[in-house]
């Protein structure tokens, strides 16, 4: 056990100078001790032992059973030859760099510039490749488009076809249907069309067969304008496909189609 009297002789501090311990190549050179120099105890804290070391690159280490150490900056030690990680341009020690800024500069720009490149082809392929995995399929995109024969459908008739799982109307109109339906006055209309906006050739209406208001299926050649009539709600279309009476709030729906030739239709 310590007795409180005799705590401040573990507390003094004791300063030796440590060598390095590093052979030189030198051989004239002369390894002598260096003599101990102390340092007289002013205190235990590490300031108060600083102050009275002499000016230079030194350390002090202390602690209540730890010696003072002085140890000089080494000098003697070796620091690697980093030319050969460095670019040429900047090896010279006395070469400003702002005479180097523009090379270097233009050296990561290029860089730059190739990675974001690389990177945007990059992600465009694997947005593009994700993409195509939801695009139809080979018998879906078969059932996209419909041909139909037109010779098959004799004048002022009109025929159901299954398009896209939707019923498709094809109506051949006579003479008297067209002209009495480019003669409606179009601002007398619900949802204002002429009946050459309707279609590419007046002899023939493509429409969708389903009903504006609630998606039923309208009966061919009926109501009271002698076209398209829901019976579900008492929707009246005309002979282009036009609402004319009824909760319909729009005409029946016009799908893309061409007449690659006189007697072909291709829907879709």
């Amino acid at each position: 056990m310590i007795k409180p009297a005799t705590v401040p002789n573990y507390l003094k501090a004791v300063s030796q100078v440590v060598s390095n311990q590093l052979s030189t190549n030198t051989q004239a050179a002369v390894i002598a001790k260096k003599p101990v120099c102390k340092i007289p105890h002013l205190g235990s804290s590490a300031i108060a032992l600083s102050k009275t070391l002499p000016n230079g690159n030194m350390s002090v280490t202390t602690g209540p059973t730890v010696s003072t150490q002085i140890r000089w900056a080494h000098t003697d030690i070796n620091v690697p030859d980093w030319s050969n990680y460095r670019r040429d341009t900047v090896k010279s020690p006395t070469a400003k760099s702002s005479d180097t800024e523009e090379s270097r500069k233009n050296f990561t720009y290029l860089m730059a510039g190739g990675l974001s490149v690389g990177g945007a082809y990059g992600a465009k392929s694997v947005v593009t490749q994700f993409i195509s995995t939801m695009s139809a399929s080979a018998d879906v995109l078969a059932l996209a488009k419909i041909e139909i024969k037109l010779s098959s459908i004799p004048e002022g008739k009109s025929v159901t076809f299954k398009w896209r799982g939707k019923p498709l109307f094809i109506r051949h109109r006579t003479a008297s249907e067209i002209a009495a339906e480019q003669a409606v006055a179009v601002a007398s209309l619900r949802d204002p069309q002429h009946d050459n906006e309707r279609v590419q050739n007046p002899e023939w209406l493509v429409v969708l067969g389903v009903c504006t208001h609630l998606g039923c299926v309208p009966i061919a050649n009926a109501g009271d304008f002698g076209g398209y009539y829901c019976p579900c709600h008492g929707s009246h279309y005309d002979a282009s496909g036009r609402i004319r009476k009824g909760p319909a709030p729009l005409n029946l729906e016009v799908p893309a189609y061409v007449f690659p030739e006189e007697d072909l239709l291709i829907v879709g």
